[in-house]
């Protein structure tokens, strides 16, 4: 360990891939670390473009980048590509985290653990509770399973119905609990939203720039809902601002971030990061309290 100001020759290299990644926290967030800890290691943001993505795994291997974040749209598209997957981000069936042992390269996903740790350190229980989440993407996989055994019922509401289809008789496969599968509109949404206890946005509806869209109109949202919105930029996306003046409970996205990437930074250096100054130094650069 050094106490390192500048970039050398020994630096190990840490990244994540996406497209668009502009958006993107992690840098600061892991470098925050990396600097409070000492390590030599940097950490970088890649704007990967959809059909670069086998060779962006390539050049992971030949550049030997040793940790890797993975982001919209490749959390399910790269586990082709990867040696190893562990079973139950087999079963998820989305990674966001990857290990390159001498380009031997491991996924897992880390996003439903530090999704769960942030609910249970807000004080939310999800146990018996009716779940309506909104997506089928990598987010909401993750979320699907970690909440699988615990919540009453899961209704899964996405754009195409097809893949919400997809997902929920996954799910019910590997739990057995009532989960439901349904095409995103406003009558379901409206619904939906009356028997929900929670609900939770696993899309990037409301991700900056488009900071002036909510994937649920406020009138359906009522103040006994817990409102979660996974959603890190803006830290207030427009539904948690409607939320919280419908008078809901609510959770933003930052502490699933700041969660899920101290448990692969500790999985690719074997040292626990300091999360409550990562997200502090996320807070701080966004300019929002």
């Amino acid at each position: 360990m050094i106490d390192k100001d500048f970039v050398t020759a020994h630096t190990k290299v840490l990244c994540i891939i996406g497209y668009p990644i502009e958006h993107s926290m992690s840098p600061i967030m892991h470098n925050t670390a990396i600097r409070e800890l000492h390590l030599d290691y940097i950490y970088l943001a890649f704007n990967i473009f959809p059909s670069n993505l086998k060779l962006a795994v390539k050049g992971i291997k030949t550049f030997n980048i040793i940790g890797i974040n993975v982001t919209i749209p490749f959390k399910q598209k790269i586990m082709k590509y990867l040696d190893e997957i562990d079973p139950i981000t087999k079963k998820i069936g989305a990674v966001n985290a990857i290990k390159n042992d001498k380009g031997y390269l491991t996924g897992k996903n880390t996003d439903a653990e530090g999704a769960m740790r942030a609910l249970l350190n807000a004080g939310y229980k999800i146990s018996g509770k009716n779940v309506l989440l909104l997506g089928a993407g990598g987010a909401a996989r993750a979320l699907s399973y970690i909440m699988a055994e615990q919540v009453n019922k899961l209704v899964i509401v996405n754009r195409t119905e097809k893949r919400a289809l997809k997902l929920s008789n996954q799910i019910k496969k590997y739990s057995g609990i009532n989960v439901e599968a349904k095409q995103m509109s406003n009558n379901v949404l409206k619904d939906e939203s009356k028997k929900a206890d929670i609900i939770i946005n696993a899309t990037p509806v409301g991700m900056y720039p488009n900071v002036n869209i909510s994937p649920i109109p406020e009138e359906f949202l009522h103040e006994d809902l817990i409102v979660y919105d996974v959603v890190y930029n803006p830290l207030k996306t427009k539904l948690i601002t409607d939320a919280a003046q419908k008078g809901c409970k609510t959770l933003g996205g930052l502490d699933m971030l700041v969660n899920q990437g101290a448990l692969a930074f500790e999985w690719w250096t074997n040292k626990k990061p300091n999360t409550s100054l990562m997200r502090k130094k996320v807070i701080e650069f966004l300019g929002e309290s």
